[in-house]
């Protein structure tokens, strides 16, 4: 390590918190504070200091001693250094003054690095953002001392095999923003400046959407042109601007320099990888058609990728990231000129790119892997029919759904922190997609896409856009106003009548009519089951579709999606007759079930422990979730864990008590606040009304029961009970505690998610007040709107709970024991996610089409975080790369096993007498499998069977044969 090294840590001025701050962010100060700094000669800058090597601090005129080495740079003004201490915001930083540990950030996710990224983004594209006068103060930020800087942290960071492997897209990516004396981001700058000249100039919209949109070396003929028409009538500073930009382009789409990289290559370490290389440049001249050179550049990214750490010295891996990036420069400016033909030739391209992506680092080796041979094999063929056409197409798209979560899930977080202070940084994450060769795959894939679908009759109808990339998940329709929400939903207030268009849906959404979602999560997360029983219209679609839907936010619209995937979008009086009739036969059939409730055995009292129920209870003694464990627990004793179950009576018996500033009881509060709103319904009040006093209502006793006194006898009881079923006392085992409703998993109506869990609870006090909060929550707003909606007596809402020890898993998930979307019902579905808790709160989860002898990844995992169950209560968030999958084989025969015997056994037995698939929530630790749930799955059969949607689906004959050699257009 060089001296300039040794004194960082003496020299950091901002103080790093052991994690991010959970206070919320202090968000209109922020945006104060950042008007300031923009005004502000210094921006984000207090004043010059010399920073000696013995840790002393010096004025301007009074340098380090000459045997002594030192640098200088800014201090922080106080604002800026508060944010950093107190929220982990770092404005303006100088990476002199930075640790490169604490600069990493590995507790935090790289943060502070993607903030020092998201900061240069924002610099590019509103003239300098917090330094926009700052940035000619002279003497603040030393160029040399950033690069020297630079080069010693990719020479620490690069020599850990394990980062490298872990981490190498987001290092290959901040070589663009870091500065080391090998950093180019021409790509970026030239949107940046294209995006500042349409700002001050609006009769360059057009150009700056073609440069964004879909780049080609022509474009530099098209600005030259606005310059000989319109720069005339430009004011300096935009000619200079003007002018830049066209540089810039220059300097991007130049012919490639192999002399200079061949210069780089001398430099390294006599290597395989160097031969490699240095062959690469030898032929490379010989390439001039795109489609050629552009495989060729794939390869050679992909090759450098995989045997990158099989260079010794991190100089030497320095160099040759720095070279992958160029290349992928020139790959980007060459799959522009690349215009294929024929449906073979689009189909190489696809594959070209899809290789690149992973040579990027956009997939994992891994992932590529497994999607490479799918890929593979539909090329080389002369003719493909329909279905083999379409099984390339979904594993094309699967390469740019991948590729653009992994840059989501890098950037998400610091992005949506950035967002509720400067709106310009939810840009961010688009301009890293279009930097990359994602953006030419998506319009590739895009392209076969529009060719099948011509092929097959089957079209999106979607306003006025290009709609290939949307894609039905869950037949239904809906009619109401659309509302397009673009950044964190999260603490959004649904309205039940609105269609929400998602970047992700939140994981407690109430009711709507209809969603899309652009992070669709996975297929079988709690606000997917809930989709897809209820027959709710969801669909996936684009980043960019969800942008251009956006000026119809707040139109009333009409939404449908068919069985075959095909979505319908339009404005409300474009609706035909048939349209309309949909929704007043659905005022005269509501689809509203009962649950029954005569069967319930209120007299049961006593605590129950799991080997004393089985799926009979149901809906008598309990909820699904312990009968049907319970049975589990006969069929798996060394899968499932003991536990207590507390029956419906013992929640009756408590609710039975006198309701405190009440004349009657808790029940009796319950049943008069129903009768109370029928009564407001048949005198006239609207349904808004009466819900509004039901809602006030629940909460009233929401409330009450939450501080309701459990009787003596029971405390006792589950003192005892705890201690003999979970071997040992309340407060030594931690517990999960289910909230498990008669009004869950039936026939009609899944329930799930809806109601509360509480994770590995350990104090006893804790656990007591737990059980209150289950008893509770059933009648929280979006429990009850569930209910509402779709039952006739969602008033006879009885909990029971289940008591479990936790199971700390190393990864935890969802078995279907059916194909959803694709597959057979022969087929297995399969959602992980690591930690406690996978995959049902919509998690990016690793998904899996299972078969007796085979797996397809659906999609890989892209949640950067998980939870874990320390034995000491609560729970621990950790974060995870994506370097290598989930599941294991392992792992995946134990599931197959398990799926044969849960449908052989299963409907035999009292658990539920019924024929369909199964939900199944489990989870791994060391490898054993654990079971925590079972249900049936429940999915929407009026939807499915429906005569519109099925009107909408065409007909398609996938045996037809396609010329592979056909032209695209």
């Amino acid at each position: 390590m060089t001296k300039l090294l040794s004194f960082y840590i003496l020299t950091v001025l901002l103080i790093v918190p052991a994690g991010l701050s959970a206070q919320d962010l202090p968000v209109e100060e922020i945006k104060n504070e950042i008007a300031a700094l923009k005004k502000d000669v210094r921006g984000p800058y207090f004043r010059i200091k010399w920073f000696c090597e013995d840790g002393s601090i010096r004025d301007p005129k009074d340098p380090c001693p000459d045997e002594m080495e030192g640098i200088q740079h800014a201090t922080y003004k106080e604002s800026v250094r508060r944010l950093a201490d107190r929220h982990h915001i770092f404005f303006g930083e100088i990476l002199a003054a930075a640790d490169p540990l604490a600069f990493w950030d590995e507790s935090n996710q790289q943060s502070r690095l993607k903030q020092y990224q998201l900061g240069k983004y924002l610099a590019s594209v509103d003239d300098g953002w917090i330094l926009r006068k700052g940035q000619y103060y002279r003497g603040a930020v030393q160029a040399e001392d950033e690069q020297a800087w630079g080069v010693d942290f990719y020479k620490m960071m690069l020599s850990d095999d394990d980062k490298l492997k872990e981490h190498y897209y987001l290092l290959r990516q901040s070589l663009r923003d870091i500065p080391h004396d090998g950093d180019s981001n021409l790509a970026q700058q030239m949107r940046s400046q294209s995006k500042v000249l349409a700002d001050e100039v609006p009769a360059f919209m057009d150009a700056r959407i073609k440069i964004h949109g879909k780049p080609e070396q022509a474009d530099i003929a098209m600005v030259q042109e606005f310059q000989r028409k319109k720069g005339s009538s430009l004011n300096p500073p935009q000619r200079k601007q003007l002018e830049a930009l066209l540089e810039t382009m220059r300097q991007f789409y130049a012919p490639m320099n192999t002399s200079a990289l061949r210069d780089q290559l001398a430099a390294l370490s006599a290597s395989p990888l160097k031969d490699k290389i240095a062959a690469f440049l030898d032929d490379f001249d010989s390439k001039t058609d795109p489609a050629m050179l552009v495989p060729a550049l794939a390869d050679m990214l992909y090759c450098i990728r995989e045997d990158i750490t099989g260079l010794e010295s991190s100089e030497d891996r320095l160099t040759v990231l720095d070279l992958s990036n160029e290349l992928e420069n020139i790959l980007l400016r060459n799959t522009q000129e690349w215009k294929p033909v024929t449906v073979n030739d689009l189909m190489n391209k696809i594959y070209a790119l899809s290789y690149a992506a992973a040579g990027a680092g956009l997939l994992e080796i891994w992932e590529w892997n497994e999607l490479n041979p799918r890929l593979q094999a539909y090329l080389g063929e002369s003719a493909l029919n329909l279905s083999q056409l379409n099984a390339f197409l979904r594993y094309a798209r699967s390469a740019v759904e991948w590729s653009t979560a992994l840059v989501k899930a890098n950037y998400g977080e610091v992005v949506e922190r950035y967002s509720s202070f400067e709106p310009l940084a939810s840009g961010f994450i688009d301009d890293r997609i279009r930097s990359s060769v994602d953006l030419d795959l998506g319009e590739s894939v895009s392209e076969l896409a529009a060719f099948i679908a011509e092929e097959s009759a089957l079209k999106n109808e979607v306003m006025d856009l290009d709609q290939n990339a949307l894609r039905g998940l869950n037949p239904g329709y809906a009619m109401g106003v659309l509302e397009v929400i673009n950044g964190s939903p999260e603490g959004l207030e649904v309205d039940a009548t609105k269609i929400y268009i998602f970047q992700k849906p939140p994981s407690d959404l109430k009711p709507v009519a209809g969603i899309m979602t652009v992070s669709e999560g996975n297929l079988v997360s709690h606000v997917q089951l809930l989709a897809r029983n209820l027959g709710i219209p969801n669909a996936a679609l684009s980043d960019s579709d969800l942008r251009s839907l956006q000026e119809y936010d707040g139109e009333r619209v009409f939404y449908a999606v068919s069985n075959k995937g095909n979505v319908v979008l339009k404005k409300a009086e474009a609706m035909t007759a048939t349209e309309q009739q949909l929704f007043e036969k659905q005022e005269r059939n509501t689809n509203r079930i009962e649950v029954p409730t005569a069967q319930i055995k209120l007299e049961q009292q006593q605590i129950l422990t799991l080997s004393e129920v089985d799926g009979s209870a149901s809906g008598k003694l309990c909820g699904p979730k312990a009968a049907n464990l319970g049975q589990l627990k006969s069929m798996f004793p060394e899968q499932v864990v003991n536990g207590l179950v507390l029956p419906f009576g013992i929640f009756k018996d408590h609710m039975d008590q006198a309701m405190p500033g009440y004349s009657g009881s808790y029940w009796e509060f319950l049943n008069n606040a129903f009768a109370k709103a029928e009564n407001l319904r048949s005198s006239g009040s609207t349904e808004a009304e009466a819900e509004k006093f039901q809602l006030a209502q629940l909460n009233t006793l929401r409330q009450a029961i939450l501080t309701m006194p459990l009787k003596p006898d029971f405390e006792a009881s589950l003192e005892r009970k705890f201690r003999s079923a979970l071997g040992g006392s309340m407060g030594s085992v931690p517990v999960f505690l289910r909230s498990d409703t008669n009004m869950e998993d039936l026939k009609e109506f899944t329930g799930a998610g809806l109601n509360l869990t509480l994770f590995n609870i350990l104090d006893k006090e804790r656990i007591l007040k737990g059980i209150r909060e289950v008893w509770a929550s059933p009648y929280t707003e979006r429990s009850f709107k569930w209910r509402q909606k779709y039952l006739t007596n969602p008033e006879n809402v009885f909990p029971s709970i289940l008591i479990i020890p936790s199971v700390d898993v190393e990864y935890s998930g969802v078995l279907i024991t059916t194909g959803i979307n694709v597959g057979s019902s022969d087929d297995l579905t399969v959602a992980f996610s690591r930690g406690a808790g996978g995959a049902v709160d919509g998690q990016s989860a690793e998904t899996r089409l299972v078969t007796p002898k085979t797996n397809v990844l659906l999609a890989p995992a892209r949640q950067p975080d998980y939870i874990r169950l320390p034995e000491t209560g609560g729970t621990t968030r950790k974060h995870t790369a994506f370097n290598r999958p989930i599941l294991n084989e392992k792992n995946l025969n134990d599931i197959r096993q398990l799926a044969k015997t849960v449908r052989q056994k299963l409907p035999n037995t009292a658990a539920e007498g019924q024929q369909g698939a199964y939900d199944v929530e489990l989870g791994f630790a060391n490898n054993k499998l654990w079971l925590f749930q079972i249900r049936p799955f429940v999915e929407n059969k009026n939807a499915k069977s429906s005569t519109y949607l099925n009107a909408i689906a065409p007909t398609i004959d996938y045996d037809r044969k396609i010329d592979l050699s056909a032209n695209i257009d």
